[in-house]
């Protein structure tokens, strides 16, 4: 499974926000600097082309998606019907690894990812290690016994007692299900999803 594995400050210096959960001090003094040799001289002004594609480089780096498997997801939901900004924003927050996330399995996408990866998530009682499954309405989602007294993920848990997402629900023994299809409104997202449809409609 490609995934990055460079430097994950310097994909949050690269668009200047912080999207990987990150909250070290140091990042956050950096946000505007972008990386590389010449990264203290002034910025230039973004094209049109230019704004479209750090919309796009934001969200991949948010899902931690490469180009790919970005661009495909994007195509897909350009085929249906529907408003397609919000069928990429559904599309995205229903991959298995990021309900790990929004469960409050994991502190970080990187870490709900890698419990997917690592067999450590079962749907519906079943044992799944791709990252990118899709998870349909009615699906149950829990860790896997070996992990359910694991401190790291009962802290995350804990500290997510009351942030959950509307489309969400927790249920006993470190499991939760997705209700209903993720929504605009219920997420504020880092990016311009317009820009990103833009960028892939030229």
């Amino acid at each position: 499974m490609a995934r990055y594995t460079g430097p994950k400050h310097k994909l949050a210096r690269k668009v200047g926000v912080n999207l990987l959960d990150k909250s070290s001090q140091s990042l956050q003094r950096r946000l505007n600097i972008p990386p590389g040799v010449h990264g203290r001289k002034r910025k230039r002004r973004l094209s049109e082309f230019g704004l479209q594609m750090r919309e796009k480089q934001k969200a991949k780096i948010a899902y931690l998606l490469l180009e790919k498997q970005f661009k495909n997801l994007v195509l897909d939901v350009q085929r249906k019907k529907g408003d397609t900004g919000e069928l990429i924003i559904s599309a995205l927050e229903t991959r298995l690894d990021n309900l790990v996330y929004r469960l409050g399995f994991a502190k970080s996408r990187m870490m709900a990812r890698q419990l997917v990866s690592h067999g450590h998530v079962l749907v519906n009682a079943k044992k799944l290690n791709i990252p990118s499954y899709r998870v349909s309405i009615g699906d149950k989602i829990s860790v896997s016994p070996k992990l359910s007294k694991n401190p790291q993920i009962l802290q995350s848990v804990e500290e997510r007692v009351d942030n959950l997402m509307p489309f969400i629900k927790r249920g006993k023994n470190l499991s939760g299900e997705l209700i209903r299809m993720p929504k605009k409104e219920d997420i504020q997202v880092p990016f311009d999803v317009k820009l990103i449809i833009e960028y892939y409609s030229r």
